[in-house]
């Protein structure tokens, strides 16, 4: 198996993982959750600044536009982001985030700024916790 197909079922296995994890908890907060969230940010930045160097600023849109399975991945991230921005931006609204930056930052980088700005709103719920 090449890296460039052991690199999605990693992804997968550690997304069942995460999802097993959170799914399992009884909802409590974990002390420095914020940190999964920004390493993950950082480490899909690298990734991706690898995949820059090596096909282009763009090359994720060949294969967005180049198949009917193409075009469904584009429309299911824009969907889960769309999702996502829906139950986020209240909350980040309540602890005094901009929402606008964010959503440049997201619409340049996908899921690295999301991650980023999960990361920020929950540092931010655990320090307002943590002063009430």
């Amino acid at each position: 198996m090449t890296i460039i197909e052991s690199v999605p079922v990693a992804a997968a296995v550690l997304f069942l993982a995460y999802s097993v994890f959170v799914g399992a908890r009884d909802g409590g907060r974990i002390q420095n959750g914020w940190v999964f969230p920004a390493t993950a940010s950082c480490l899909f930045l690298l990734f991706s600044l690898g995949a820059v160097a090596a096909e282009g600023m763009l090359g994720f849109w060949a294969d967005h536009t180049g198949s009917l399975w193409g075009n469904q991945i584009w429309m299911d991230l824009l969907l889960a982001v769309g999702i996502a921005w829906y139950f986020v931006v209240p909350q980040a609204r309540a602890l005094g985030m901009r929402p606008l930056p964010w959503l440049l930052l997201i619409a340049c980088t996908g899921c690295i700024g999301f991650l980023a700005m999960t990361a920020r709103l929950m540092y931010l719920r655990e320090r307002a916790a943590l002063h009430a």
